[in-house]
């Protein structure tokens, strides 16, 4: 078992590898003022010197996730039609990212405000209900992890379309297979990104978009009243130590 948790590792494919530890999730994360990184020599990247932290900062489970997913799972060709369900960070990220690839994006939230931004990110059609979203895309990015979105989001595919499935569900989820079937639709998952991947997204990083997502900053202190309000401000909120 283990020889084969090497293999997936020497293969570069760490966000996937059985034998995980993600801070936050198995070991403590970063709202603190120092952190220890595990597996320094694989994790770490280097940030270049033309990248703010502020900008760094929004990328791990953000602009990072939602590029593996639109580059390397869903191939979002140019021209193609795309709908991102839910517009928090991850799915600003992935309107952006879309965008940029040539596609042409709707965007699907209940927060006028989240539609707001992500306009000024590059999408052409925003919705705020899931039943007004386009039924003819070729590819559908569920963003929110509410099992209702991701019904939805599939039964609004055009045949021979693709479902990435990024929020992360409760078990038990429905997925209209019935839908999948008739369609021959692709469902994929997509798991964030391996450290050594971060070159490539960070030598085409658009700074100025990438930095418009960034909706408040708060100090550790002001954490937990930041957590608890997340749903009420568009963007990205920044905790700085």
């Amino acid at each position: 078992m283990r020889l084969r948790h090497l293999r997936d590792v020497r293969r570069g494919e760490n966000q996937v590898c059985p034998h995980q530890e993600q801070p936050g999730f198995t070991h403590d994360g970063s709202f603190a003022e120092r952190v220890a990184v595990r597996y320094a020599r694989t994790n770490l990247v280097a940030l270049p010197d033309e990248v703010s932290f502020d900008v760094a900062a929004t990328l791990g489970c953000r602009y990072a996730t939602a590029w593996r997913a639109v580059h390397r799972r869903a191939r979002v060709r140019a021209g193609e039609r795309v709908a991102v369900y839910g517009c928090g960070g991850l799915g600003l990220a992935a309107v952006l990212i879309a965008a940029r690839a040539g596609a042409e994006v709707t965007a699907v939230d209940r927060s006028p405000d989240a539609l707001r931004l992500a306009r000024t990110l590059g999408a052409t059609h925003t919705s705020d209900g899931a039943d007004a979203a386009p039924n003819d895309a070729h590819v559908s990015l569920e963003c929110s992890g509410h099992p209702a979105l991701v019904d939805a989001a599939v039964r609004a595919l055009r045949r021979r379309g693709r479902h990435v499935q990024i929020g992360l569900l409760p078990g038990g989820a429905h997925v209209a297979m019935d839908a999948v079937i008739a369609k021959e639709l692709d469902v994929l998952g997509s798991h964030g990104l391996a450290a050594h991947e971060y070159p490539a997204l960070l030598a085409d990083l658009p700074h100025g978009e990438v930095a418009a997502m960034i909706g408040g900053h708060v100090d550790l202190d002001g954490a937990q009243h930041a957590l608890a309000h997340l749903g009420e401000r568009a963007g990205v909120v920044l905790v700085h130590p």
